[in-house]
């Protein structure tokens, strides 16, 4: 049995932080949190550029 705990601190990669950066500063912080949001819901640990993407589209920008 596999026991799987998520942290409240996640990991980005690299390149997923550069993403965010581009994202304008005024909404860069809502960003991030709905990034991590489904990166919770879909039990990931590690915020990646298509995560970041996915998010984007999903806001319609």
């Amino acid at each position: 049995m596999y026991e799987f705990h998520l942290t409240d601190e996640l990991r980005w990669t690299l390149e997923a932080e550069t993403k965010l950066k581009s994202i304008p500063f005024f909404v860069r912080t809502q960003a991030r949190q709905r990034i991590e949001e489904m990166a919770r819901a879909s039990n990931t640990e590690v915020v990646t550029t298509e995560l970041v993407e996915k998010a984007r589209l999903e806001v319609g920008q």
